[in-house]
């Protein structure tokens, strides 16, 4: 008798009433998961490299990928990218009550006595075809700015941080549900049999707002759709080296043996996330040899490491992650996500954020370039922003040469590149004094639901059954905004 043979003849008090107890408890189960994944053999399951839970697209895509460039702790986009010269003309002068509209403060700066406003002190110029205004700190995404297409208008529900970047990156301020890359790779599965669907840098050694597994996760998807941290250093991926002792070929029998034990459970109690572990053992194996060829720099040319700076040289760098983006795009991944953290500059801003753009700005727009050279950038979306806006007022003392900006969710700006959106474009407006949204405003479920139709999906049909309810990306609103399409 063999060991699966042992495996069916005895099996657990769990076992047993899952095997007899097929009454109305298993409908009322039924109901809450996934119908599709229960009654789904293995081989048919979504998810596998190729497949996804849609089939095809909804409609012709103009995207086959996204690398999403995120700024952890909101970049103040009245330094960079939202010329408003009344601001320096008014500097010091109080925000008017008219302007403001006794919208919502954080207390961080509720209980201040004056909200002084903060002219930018860096210069700000017009560049390209376009005449793009660009401060003085972006000088290398002011080279590009005709391949971008500025969003001015963005504004999100949430105030503080770790809603916000939830929001932007679930659809939902509440943790808990599917990141965008999640839902991609549900939808329209995987572009590469030997790489995740789903791939997350960050910046090493950077301070500030805390970053959190869970806005790459899964949420209530089956695991599979979890994204995959790639790490610097020696392991890029946890756990993925074999354990001392085995080799390659007992590593492949482990697995066999183990897939075959999954399969007479699932046949047992048709529990999908039986299936979803052995796509990622499998996936973890082919891994093994995929993701050190992926990682590996040394074949890449001076002139890449010109183009990017020298900081691409050294490994979890945003510049050594933007040319690791570019890698992996060309291998079919479709969905990149990289963070940068350190954007949070309550104080102290002149001197933060030149660090900031520094290390961005560079990097940025050299992924931009790069991609174009390769025939890459006319299906892969380039986007770059933060969780929400900073302020048209100073959060604590003005001086001379210092000022603060405290967060501001009514009004923020990000760029696009590639795609099918427009080029050399700029989309929306503020007011005279960068607080408020005059025209064209994009609220965040606008931009995700954005983001899928340039993917090829209706963002209204790529849904997930839940305790009882169907969710989405966007929730129950937003709407895609087809004058950003070239």
């Amino acid at each position: 008798m063999t060991s699966c043979d042992n495996y069916n003849r005895y099996f657990s008090r769990r076992e047993f009433l899952a095997r007899t107890g097929m009454g109305l408890g298993a409908a009322a189960l039924g109901s809450l998961l996934n119908p599709g994944e229960i009654l789904a053999k293995p081989s048919d399951l979504p998810g596998e490299p190729g497949k996804g839970i849609m089939g095809k697209p909804h409609f012709p895509p103009r995207a086959k990928r996204v690398i999403f460039l995120h700024q952890s702790g909101a970049p103040s986009q009245l330094d960079l990218f939202d010329y408003k010269p009344l601001l320096n003309k008014l500097n010091g002068e109080q925000l008017p009550d008219s302007v403001r509209q006794g919208q919502r403060l954080t207390g961080m700066s509720a209980g201040q006595s004056s909200l002084a406003l903060a002219g930018s002190q860096f210069s700000f110029d017009q560049y390209g075809e376009s005449r793009a205004w660009v401060s003085e700190l972006m000088p290398h995404t002011a080279a590009v700015v005709d391949e971008l297409c500025f969003v001015k208008s963005m504004y999100t529900e949430a105030i503080n941080h770790d809603p916000a970047i939830t929001f932007i990156q679930t659809g939902s301020q509440i943790a808990g549900r599917p990141s965008i890359g999640s839902w991609l790779h549900y939808g329209l599965g995987s572009d590469n049999d030997n790489l995740p669907s789903f791939i997350v840098l960050v910046t090493k050694n950077k301070g500030g707002q805390p970053l959190y597994a869970r806005l790459w996760g899964n949420g209530f998807l089956p695991s599979r759709y979890q994204g995959v941290q790639f790490r610097s250093g020696k392991d890029p991926v946890l756990f993925l080296n074999n354990p001392k002792g085995l080799n390659n070929s007992d590593r492949g029998k482990m697995l066999h043996y183990l897939k075959r034990l999954y399969e007479l459970e699932f046949e047992s109690i048709g529990d999908p996330e039986l299936n979803n572990k052995i796509s990622q053992y499998e996936m973890a194996y082919r891994m093994q040899t995929s993701v050190p060829e992926a990682l590996d720099l040394s074949n890449e040319p001076e002139w890449v490491f010109d183009l990017y700076g020298q900081d691409a040289r050294e490994p979890g760098t945003f510049a050594a992650n933007c040319l690791m983006a570019r890698r992996l795009a060309e291998r079919g991944v479709k969905f990149i996500q990289l963070y940068h953290q350190g954007w949070d500059q309550h104080l102290k801003l002149p001197e933060g954020i030149k660090v900031q753009a520094k290390e961005t700005d560079r990097a940025s727009a050299a992924l931009v370039k790069d991609l174009k050279q390769r025939g890459l950038l006319e299906d892969t979306l380039v986007i770059w922003g933060g969780e929400f806006g900073r302020t048209a007022y100073s959060q604590g003392k003005l001086t001379k040469n210092d000022y603060g900006r405290d967060h501001h969710p009514n009004c923020f700006t990000l760029w696009m590149a590639g795609a099918g959106v427009k080029s050399g474009f700029t989309y929306g407006q503020t007011d005279e004094f960068g607080y408020n949204g005059i025209s064209n405003p994009v609220h965040v479920h606008d931009f995700q639901a954005t983001i899928l139709h340039l993917l090829g999906i209706d963002h209204k049909r790529l849904t997930f059954k839940h305790q009882g309810r169907y969710y989405r990306l966007t929730d129950v609103h937003g709407n895609v905004v087809y004058d950003l399409f070239g």
